[in-house]
C-alpha cells in the first residue's frame, strides 16, 4: 500500500517537473527566439525553420517531425521512457503553440537570443534530470550516450544544432540571424552543462604536513568532510610523510586554507579543480550519467 502510493508521488513529481520543464523551455521558444526566426538547433530549430519557410504553428511541427524518433526510441528505451517523453513531447507542442499566440517580447535580436537560451537550457535540464527527454534530438542523444559515455550530453547538442544553425543561415539567407542562433546553442549548452551536471566547483586538495592529527581533528569537525591518510616519502629526504587528500566545495576552501595555516605555516599544500565526484554528498554513482 504504501509502496504504491510512493510510486505514484514520485509519477506525479515527475510530471510535474517535466510540466515546469517544457514550459520554460516553450517560453524560451514561443517568446524569444521562434518569433524572431532563430533557430536553436534540434528538432524544435528544424520546426521554427519550416514553420517560418512552409508555413503552420511551430508546435505542430515539433510534434510531427518527432513521431519518427519516437518509434526509434520505443524501440532503443522500451515503453516506460518513451511514454514519459512523449508526454513532455506532447507538453512543448501544446505550451509552444500557446506562446506563439504572444507577440514577442522583444525584437532585439541579442535580447531574444541570451533570454530564450537561458530558459531553452533550463527546461531541457530540468526534464533530463528526472530521465525523460524533450523529445527530438534529446533521445538520439542519450542512445549516443550510453555508446560514448564520456562525451557529455551538451557536446553532442551543441555538434548537431551548429549543423542545424547552418542550415537555418541558407534557408533565411541572413547570416547575422544565423550568427544570433549560434550563440543561442553555446549558451544553451553552458545552461544545459549547469543545470544538468551543477556547478561542479570541488577542490580537490592535498595537505603535505608534519601535524597531521592536528589538522584531520579541526577539518573533520569544523568543515565536516571526509579526508583521506595517504603515505609516501620525501624524494630529497627519503623520509616517511603522511598526506592528507580531501575533497571539499569551492565555499569551504577560504576556512581550510585558514585552518593549514593556523596549524602549520610550513605545509606543503595542492590545490586542483575537481570536475566531477561520486559519493556522499556529491553525485549517485549508481543513477545512469546524463
Amino acid at each position: 500500500m504504501y509502496k504504491e502510493l510512493d510510486n505514484i508521488k514520485r509519477i506525479i513529481k515527475k510530471l510535474l517537473v517535466i510540466m515546469l520543464g517544457t514550459c520554460i523551455y516553450s517560453a524560451g521558444i514561443g517568446l524569444f527566439l521562434d518569433p524572431n526566426e532563430l533557430a536553436p538547433g534540434g528538432v524544435v530549430g528544424l520546426s521554427v525553420i519550416a514553420s517560418h519557410s512552409i508555413g503552420g504553428d511551430t508546435g505542430t511541427w515539433y510534434f510531427f517531425l518527432n513521431i519518427p524518433i519516437i518509434l526509434f526510441g520505443w524501440w532503443k528505451f522500451g515503453g516506460k521512457f518513451i511514454i514519459v517523453s512523449f508526454c513532455a513531447i506532447s507538453f512543448n507542442s501544446i505550451f509552444t503553440n500557446i506562446f506563439g499566440l504572444f507577440p514577442a517580447v522583444t525584437d532585439n535580436l541579442l535580447l531574444a537570443c541570451i533570454a530564450g537560451s537561458l530558459l531553452v537550457g533550463t527546461g531541457i535540464g530540468l526534464v533530463l534530470r528526472v530521465g525523460a527527454t524533450t523529445g527530438g534530438m534529446d533521445i538520439i542523444i542519450k542512445s549516443l550516450r550510453r555508446k560514448y559515455p564520456s562525451i557529455k550530453t551538451s557536446t553532442f547538442f551543441m555538434t548537431i544544432d551548429i549543423i542545424i544553425v547552418a542550415i537555418s543561415g541558407f534557408v533565411f539567407k541572413d547570416f547575422n540571424i544565423a550568427m544570433y542562433a549560434f550563440i543561442s546553442v553555446v549558451l544553451n549548452g553552458q545552461v544545459l552543462d549547469y543545470v544538468l551536471y551543477g556547478k561542479d566547483e570541488a577542490r580537490m586538495v592535498y595537505v603535505v604536513s608534519d601535524k597531521i592529527d592536528e589538522l584531520l581533528n579541526r577539518i573533520l569537525e569544523e568543515l565536516e568532510i571526509g579526508a583521506t591518510v595517504l603515505t609516501g616519502h620525501g624524494a630529497y629526504s627519503r623520509h616517511e610523510k603522511n598526506i592528507i587528500m580531501c575533497v571539499i566545495k569551492k565555499r569551504g576552501m577560504p576556512k581550510l586554507e585558514e585552518i593549514v595555516k593556523q596549524e602549520d605555516k610550513r605545509a606543503f599544500m595542492i590545490i586542483t579543480s575537481a570536475n566531477e565526484i561520486y559519493g556522499e554528498g556529491y553525485k549517485n554513482i549508481m543513477k545512469e550519467k546524463l
